[in-house]
């Protein structure tokens, strides 16, 4: 399929699981009836951004694969007929968590799972604490749709990682994301995080030759204990081309369904005039393995 008509759904959320599941899918159904075929839901979607403190207590909110949520995302992808891009907090075993996107094709079966490679540990940020890091490599999950290359969040600031999915054959790159502005950050500050953060995601587009799309949430999302304190996700979910031209970009201040066509018929032609891959120096980049080279 060369042309693929994609929905981004940027939610805020509630502390209520439920809740959170129904109003997600109203929002599929909605951009189904709109049209899309492929459907992206924002980072960790079924809960509230939890990673804000460290409270083993949180570690509740795991859930098996499949599970309640996987169950609920694959009877979606059935009815509606749509491939789903899901993101889920995976207790794999005990003492073992993930922060894991689940691919859904459109008859409700599971054809692949990503499991988040680079895990921050930031003020507001504290993931490390939760999940384990990724082990099932840079690799597209492949649908009727195409291959997608699906990352998550924190792996936006990697060219890396961009980069091995493009070598391993996706057609586009996925980021489900959680991502805001703290209450000490000034407007200024907020700008700069923004604008990097549009910035260095529509660089992947542009170095690989490939399409972008970013799912963020919306909404203040403060810990229980410290009202003080929170996030003000930033929304700006965005869709760009293989050149990093924007398609489309949501609100920054509410929910929305960012419908958006992916021409990936494009990707061909543009590294025809941009090839990029043919002159990659890769007998030179062996230092690329080093942390620092001192």
């Amino acid at each position: 399929m060369t042309i693929i008509k994609a929905a981004l759904i940027q939610q805020s959320c509630s502390d209520d699981k439920m809740t959170n599941l129904a109003r997600t899918g109203d929002m599929i159904r909605q951009a189904a009836a709109g049209g899309a075929l492929l459907v992206v839901l924002q980072e960790l979607h079924a809960s509230q951004y939890f990673c804000q403190t460290e409270d083993p207590a949180l570690f509740d909110l795991a859930e098996p694969i499949p599970g309640a949520t996987s169950r609920c995302m694959a009877a979606l992808a059935e009815e509606l007929g749509v491939v789903i891009v899901s993101s889920i907090f995976e207790r794999r075993a005990p003492g073992l968590y993930h922060n894991t996107s689940v691919v859904f094709e459109k008859d409700g079966s599971i054809v692949g799972c990503y499991r988040k490679m680079h895990i921050p540990d930031d003020p507001g940020f504290f993931e490390k604490f939760y999940f384990t890091p990724g082990d099932l490599g840079f690799n597209p999950i492949s649908t009727s749709l195409g291959k997608l290359g699906v990352l998550i969040c924190w792996d936006q600031w990697y060219p890396e990682a961009a980069r091995l999915m493009t070598l391993a054959g996706a057609d586009l790159l996925i980021y489900p994301t959680a991502i805001g502005w703290t209450p000490s950050d000034s407007e200024a500050e907020k700008q700069r995080q923004l604008d990097a953060w549009i910035t260095v995601q529509r660089s992947h587009a542009v170095a690989n030759g490939l399409p972008v799309l970013v799912c963020n949430r919306v909404g203040l999302e403060q810990p229980s204990h410290d009202k003080e304190s929170g996030i003000q996700f930033w929304g700006s979910s965005f869709a760009a081309g293989p050149q990093g031209e924007m398609l489309a970009i949501a609100t920054g201040d509410r929910e929305d369904i960012l419908q958006v066509e992916i021409d990936l018929s494009r990707n061909e032609q543009v590294r025809r005039n941009w090839p990029f891959l043919r002159d990659r120096r890769i007998d030179a980049y062996g230092d690329l393995l080093k942390r620092f080279r001192d």
